[in-house]
């Protein structure tokens, strides 16, 4: 299933973020760990001052293995489908393991793209702490 989280990064923990990012740590040890650095490449700080990205995750309860990772560096404020789970191929048993090849999201990543700005650009400039 793929998810739409937002979220804020924990006061003090932007530094220890990029670094996580820059040396491919962040994420270390989960099943889902190239996930982390891809989320973080594609999220975006948007109006409201949270940071978003589309997730795949195959856990029954959504981020249930992530959700230690993520939060570390941030407080998750919402995670919600991002598609509708009765038409999720992998939710629905007609293709297990359908969400890493799927386009189901297609539109709203677009749309995350055109809104706010780069997250990770931000972090890297020090621009970071508008996420707050």
């Amino acid at each position: 299933m793929r998810h739409l989280v937002r979220a804020r990064v924990k006061l003090g923990r932007e530094s220890d973020l990029l670094q996580a990012i820059n040396n491919g740590g962040l994420g270390r040890g989960s099943v889902a760990e190239g996930e982390y650095l891809r989320n973080m490449r594609e999220a975006r700080l948007c109006e409201d001052q949270t940071v978003r990205w589309v997730e795949i995750c195959y856990c029954p309860t959504p981020l249930q293995e992530e959700r230690p990772y993520w939060e570390e560096y941030f407080n998750l404020t919402k995670v919600q489908d991002a598609h509708d789970r009765r038409k999720c191929r992998d939710e629905n048993g007609s293709q297990p393991w359908a969400c890493g090849n799927c386009d189901c999201t297609m539109r709203l990543e677009r749309k995350l793209e055109k809104s706010g700005e780069k997250f990770l650009d931000l972090l890297r400039t020090g621009q970071q702490d508008a996420s707050r």
